[in-house]
């Protein structure tokens, strides 16, 4: 029987840290400031701008939330994150995806001041995480390994599995668990022997997007999963990328979903916004 990581338990840990760096940083006349901008009414997007507005609440950090119309057009949200570039109060930006079709996605992630990237998707910060000079990192990667480092893991030699190879997930995933001396492969639609791969692997970290893909056939006895993905099933309930019933039987630590990497992703962006405003106000740790 698998050992949970509790997400939750650990976000919490992280965001009282976050929070009394932040206060500590009040206490020299430095406010830290978040400005999240949602374009739209997806609901989803809804709901994580909500989560994101009380964790900041829950930590002490100034949040500016900029609520746009589903017609703005890509010039009229490329001016505002020109403003928040400019704006000292703010040390985050983040616009929340996905963004309405008619907006490039590239052209306003490369438009946000790297400085101020906090979700880590500006290539000029993906290219410090390649040669792992970073300031900040995607925030679902960076709660993995928090998460992993929690349960008191050793990556140093593993065999690491990343069944997904997404620019915010799966590519960054593999490239912080290779910081950590392990041996990545990165499986995707196309990779043949997904089972036989899988199998094999100490750690497995899914992140495709689809439910209960990863079944207890395709993990060895004792290995780490790590389950990044929500699903919603027709009767309304959440459910991750992995057979959590099935694969707990075999695995020797797994993530729930809820309360797995989920809770982590938020509690990662606070520490980001953090991050930016120490660098900002030129204090090292």
């Amino acid at each position: 029987m698998a050992e949970i990581i509790n997400g939750k338990e650990v976000a919490a840990r992280v965001k009282a840290e976050v929070r009394n760096e932040v206060l500590r940083l009040k206490e020299k006349g430095i406010d830290t400031g978040l400005a999240v901008v949602i374009v739209g009414n997806d609901p989803a997007s809804r709901v994580y701008v909500n989560s994101k507005k009380k964790a900041c609440e829950e930590v002490g950090i100034n949040s500016y939330e900029y609520a746009l119309p589903e017609e703005t057009t890509q010039d009229e949200l490329l001016k505002l994150v020109g403003e928040l570039n400019a704006d000292e109060r703010v040390d985050g930006i983040l616009v929340q995806l996905p963004l309405p079709k008619h907006i490039d996605e590239n052209a306003i992630i490369n438009a946000i001041s790297p400085q101020k990237d906090v979700d880590a998707f500006h290539p000029f910060n993906v290219g410090r995480i390649m040669i792992g000079e970073y300031n900040f990192l995607p925030c679902t990667p960076a709660g993995v390994m928090e998460l992993i480092k929690s349960a008191g893991i050793e990556l140093s030699g593993k065999d690491c599995v990343v069944i997904g190879r997404s620019n915010i997930v799966g590519k960054p995933m593999a490239m912080l668990l290779l910081h950590k001396n392990a041996t990545v492969t990165i499986c995707h639609s196309k990779t043949r022997n997904l089972k036989e791969i899988c199998s094999k692997a100490d750690v497995v970290v899914a992140a495709v997007g689809r439910a209960n893909f990863v079944t207890a056939d395709m993990v060895k006895d004792g290995a780490v999963v790590i389950d990044v993905g929500i699903n919603r099933l027709p009767d309304g309930k959440l459910c991750g990328d992995v057979d959590f019933e099935g694969v707990k039987e075999k695995a020797g630590y797994i993530t729930p979903v809820p309360g797995g990497v989920g809770p982590m992703t938020i509690a990662m962006l606070m520490k980001n916004t953090l991050a930016s405003s120490k660098l900002k106000a030129g204090i090292k740790d």
